[in-house]
């Protein structure tokens, strides 16, 4: 087995570009370890980390490496597959559009037919761009919502989904047997390339102009509605204002600040519309406009952030399971309202989400499947509805901040959303009314749902290992008990398999995943999840009460208890 000082010494001899070869040399021993010692993780969701040199950061070498590896994969799938071709779409980081260009040289060496875009283009359109030009796969240059420091590669399936983990373990072990990554062929010439840009821009824009459910409510309100977005330095820009155009939005602001294109990404710390820091200029926007509502997608346009205006004039910044009930009742209401809510509904969700949303759907009449945690596993079971014809999707969400209505994209899609949420607050507007007095609603009919995310950190050569032992620990141990409330059922994704207090076992329709979830007395769930595109230990809280008060005790009970059992 190669060690990590002997992959030090081939790249030391390599003709890197200037950049890499300056960063090499002042690299300390430790950083050295941890640069050298792996190549990259690469997983169903691609691969996603610091930008710097060395097998185990993302760089020119790294993304011709897993390209060529990506290729490999191609060519065994024959010469349709060649021709088909991969769609290759890249976000407004720093070196982006270089990378982009390096998988498509690599894949041109192939003779694999590559379809780029001349500019940054959003991950849902990257997505839909697979499918509308029927291609074999799909590459997107992002790191989403990541800090500036990092930049990542996802690969997408024939379906416009993530690719299915059994062709990612045929990438991962083409990747393996590349020796010299240096003597990778890229044809500069870039014989197979085709420019794309409008060719999949206006047939995605006419697919985006059938979200609304109620032209008439936005032709009556629409004009009036003010509100504010923000691109967060990214993608969403030039496609989230062409969408919100042609629906018959036009009243909103841009934050200025944040619709220049830049890596750097200066107006924050992090531009994720998780987090409300990153809402905090469109907010000052709003308020000396008295804007309804905020709205920010990260910068490859897959999530959508929002915060909307209270009756004292502050805005209050919705979480990801709130943005999706909302979502699911007006979508459900606005459909029975025009006749076009389908008897045999359905949305579908993650494993790890609120609830709060399924109850709004079952109250309609209207099935919800549970997903593992990945858009693809949605992706996937949409595939299933259209092959089996037994349910009709009408809406795919995760916690975080990741929406579907419709599937022509079959990822989430911050473009969509920005369309559905601003007739939903038309909705609202039309009945004199705010967010706030429909989420109230909510509650008051379906109780008071609350979530919690906490994220441990596991950096570093031993971190992987840590998290392992912990998820073993937790297995080993069996949680009984939560505060004071009994663990009614575990649920261990890994064996597939529930079991309730008096050991009773049942299966699990899902595929296996690293997932303990726990069901308690009053409602409440927790999970523990790996992350798999970072090294983090994830530790999800749900509960439902009666009132706010009492659900934030109950979030803050258990969340003391199980950072307790984590960090112990």
């Amino acid at each position: 087995m190669t060690t990590y000082k002997e992959t030090f010494e081939k790249w030391q001899k390599a003709d890197l570009p200037k950049d890499l070869a300056a960063e090499l040399a002042a690299l300390p021993e430790a950083g050295i370890e941890e640069a050298f010692y792996q190549d990259m993780a690469f997983g169903t969701a691609g691969m996603r980390g610091h930008m710097g040199v060395g097998p185990n950061q993302i760089n020119v070498v790294t993304v011709a490496k897993v390209t060529e590896a990506l290729a490999s994969y191609i060519d065994q799938n024959g010469q349709t597959a060649k021709e088909r071709g991969v769609v290759i779409a890249f976000d407004s980081r720093h070196h982006s559009e270089e990378f982009a260009t390096v998988a498509s040289r690599v894949l041109s060496a192939h003779g694999i037919k590559v379809y780029r875009f001349s500019s940054l283009r959003p991950t849902p359109e990257l997505s839909f761009g697979v499918r509308h030009l029927k291609a074999f796969a799909g590459i997107m240059i992002t790191a989403s919502h990541n800090p500036k420091e990092d930049n990542g590669y996802k690969v997408y399936g024939e379906d416009g989904g993530q690719m299915i983990p059994e062709a990612v373990q045929a990438v991962i072990d083409a990747r393996a047997a590349i020796d010299d990554p240096f003597t990778i062929e890229q044809d500069r010439s870039e014989a197979t390339v085709a420019i794309i840009d409008r060719l999949v821009d206006d047939p995605y824009l006419a697919e985006v102009k059938t979200i609304s459910v109620d032209q008439a409510l936005i032709q009556k309100e629409g004009a009036a509605l003010k509100f504010v977005y923000s691109p967060l330095h990214g993608t969403g820009q030039y496609i989230g204002e062409k969408a919100l155009q042609q629906a018959g939005f036009s009243n909103y602001t841009i934050v200025k600040e944040q619709a220049e294109l830049d890596g750097d990404f200066p107006t924050v710390k992090k531009p994720n519309p998780e987090d409300p820091a990153a809402l905090s200029l469109a907010i000052d926007y709003a308020k000396k406009e008295a804007a309804d509502l905020v709205v920010a997608t990260d910068p490859d346009a897959d999530r959508m952030g929002a915060a909307v205006r209270l009756a004292d004039g502050s805005y209050q910044v919705l979480s990801g399971n709130q943005i999706a009930a909302l979502m699911v009742n007006y979508l459900l209401t606005a459909k029975k309202k025009t006749q076009t809510l389908p008897e045999n509904g359905a949305i579908v969700t993650s494993i790890v989400s609120s609830r709060f949303a399924s109850e709004i759907a079952k109250s309609f009449g209207v099935s919800t499947f549970d997903v593992l945690t990945g858009f693809k596993y949605i992706a996937a079971m949409i595939d299933r509805f259209e092959a089996k014809k037994d349910y009709t999707y009408l809406f795919g969400f995760e916690e975080s901040f990741g929406y579907l209505i419709k599937p022509f994209a079959h990822d989430k899609d911050a473009i969509q959303a920005l369309v559905l949420f601003a007739e939903m607050a038309a909705y609202y507007k039309e009945q004199g009314r705010s967010f706030a007095d429909g989420l109230d609603d909510l509650y008051k009919q379906f109780g008071y749902f609350e979530e919690k995310t906490i994220a441990y950190e596991f950096p570093g050569v031993s971190g992987h290992q840590e998290m392992a032992d912990l998820m073993a620990k937790f297995r080993n141990e069996k949680l009984e008990k939560v505060a004071d409330q009994l663990v009614l059922a575990t649920q261990d994704f890994a064996s597939q398999t529930q079991r309730d207090r008096v050991g009773a076992v049942k299966k699990m329709p899902q595929p296996k995943a690293n997932v303990l979830k726990y069901w308690l007395a009053d409602g409440s769930w927790i999970a523990l999840r790996p992350s798999g595109t970072e090294p983090k230990l994830k530790l999800y809280l749900g509960v439902v009460a009666d009132s706010k008060e009492e659900a934030d005790r109950k979030l803050a009970s258990y969340e003391k208890e199980m950072a307790g059992k984590v960090q112990d």
